[in-house]
């Protein structure tokens, strides 16, 4: 396992075509499908990165802000934006553009967490460290421990008293 890797090295892109069987009675990709294949690419750049198996741990919010048509094509690009000791986060972004490639527009996006496994025992095991290079990736990998306490705090895993990058967010009781 390498002790550092890059972004470059486990970004993955999946494309779609929307078919009927994807769509609701509007025409509209159905969300459902939608939350698959971006966990799908998040898993498949997770494990590229971690050079194991992987599990989500987490999704944090998804928001709809552009429909996605039947005969539309879809472009979902994830990156790791940070690891951590045995898990890693993955930001996933979704485009979408009419089938010729006119309309680009950016439809969703959302942060998935990943813990790696070790395949006979299933227990967690260390990951690679990243290396941001761009100022892009750097603001993703500093911003990262920030969400990452917030998805602590709120599954119950950490008290908003030992965080130490988003305390101020919540009032004491």
């Amino acid at each position: 396992m390498k002790k550092e890797k890059l972004v470059a090295e486990s970004r993955t892109v999946m494309t779609e075509l929307i078919m009927p069987n994807d769509t609701n009675p509007l025409g509209d990709l159905m969300g459902g499908y939608l939350m698959r294949w971006m966990d799908i690419v998040s898993a498949i750049c997770a494990s590229r990165h971690c050079e194991c198996h992987v599990v989500t741990a987490s999704v944090d919010h998804i928001s709809f802000h552009e429909p996605i048509k039947l005969g539309d094509v879809i472009t979902l690009t994830a990156t790791i934006t940070r690891a951590f000791n045995t898990s890693v986060e993955v930001f996933v972004e979704v485009s979408a553009a009419d089938m010729p490639g006119t309309n680009p527009r950016q439809s969703n996006h959302a942060y998935f967490s990943f813990v790696a496994l070790d395949k006979e025992t299933r227990v967690p095991q260390k990951v690679p460290t990243l290396l941001p290079i761009t100022n892009e990736e750097k603001k993703l990998y500093e911003s990262a421990i920030r969400r990452r306490e917030i998805r602590l705090i709120l599954a119950g895993k950490m008290k908003p008293s030992e965080a130490i990058h988003v305390k101020s967010f919540f009032a004491e009781l």
